[in-house]
């Protein structure tokens, strides 16, 4: 399979590493330096890159009728336009805040946690998440994930970085060192707390994710999710 990096950092160096690993050729690796030369050549492309680029390059696949795996967070306010030009092209995508299986794992745990713990208010929920001090956005595409997970199986209704009102999810968001990602949900009561927690220790599982999508993808058209590669449904 030929596949486009649209986002050659690190992360994108670590998916090229693993994507060769598994038999594939790199068609294409986009930084800010270079062109989309090598990008219809591809059977999919995938897009690790910032919130700035993102758009751009999600929106140069599609137009060259590439599929497109997008791990790149921040960006979601156009969310809807690339679904739409997605859909003209009628191409494929899958964009997700974190392609781990562990963190996917975590989802699930998560949304049916609570759905348990909307009968007992009593308890708060909160979230922290805390990344590398390189990371852009704040707080994680993963943690908004999870806080919209615990949104649709329960009472609250929003989530935020600043102090929580009765229907909020406050999310603490912390950049520390070289940290890949550590993500917390709590509950929190008066007489006890229940805490479930990820912890990625190096950015192989996501890269590894990345790939694994991509191969289920190519040839595809539609609008799938983590769910849909997994079979987590």
């Amino acid at each position: 399979m030929k596949i486009a990096l649209l986002g050659y950092g690190k992360m994108g160096k670590v998916i090229e590493r693993i994507a060769l690993e598994r038999g594939h050729e790199i068609v294409l690796k986009k930084d800010e330096f270079n062109t989309y030369d090598g990008l219809s050549k591809a059977d999919v492309a995938i897009d690790f890159s910032v919130p700035s680029a993102a758009v751009s390059n999600i929106s140069a696949a599609f137009n060259a009728n590439v599929p497109v795996v997008s791990g790149t967070t921040g960006w979601l306010e156009h969310y809807d336009e690339m679904i739409a030009l997605c859909n003209e092209k009628k191409g494929g995508f899958i964009s997700s805040s974190n392609f781990s299986l562990g963190v996917n794992i975590f989802f699930g745990l998560n949304e049916y946690l609570a759905k348990i713990m909307k009968q007992f208010d009593s308890y708060k929920v909160s979230m922290e998440e805390i990344h590398h001090i390189h990371k852009l956005d704040a707080p994680s595409g993963t943690a908004i994930s999870l806080a919209q997970g615990v949104i649709e199986n329960s009472g609250y209704t929003n989530w935020t970085l600043d102090e929580a009102k009765d229907n909020e999810i406050r999310i603490e968001a912390k950049r520390i060192g070289e940290v890949p990602g550590t993500h917390t949900v709590n509950y929190d009561s008066a007489i006890d707390s229940i805490e479930i927690k990820h912890t990625a220790h190096n950015r192989e599982g996501f890269a590894l994710g990345a790939v694994v999508a991509a191969e289920w993808l190519a040839g595809k058209q539609g609008i799938f999710s983590m769910k849909d590669v997994l079979n987590l449904q």
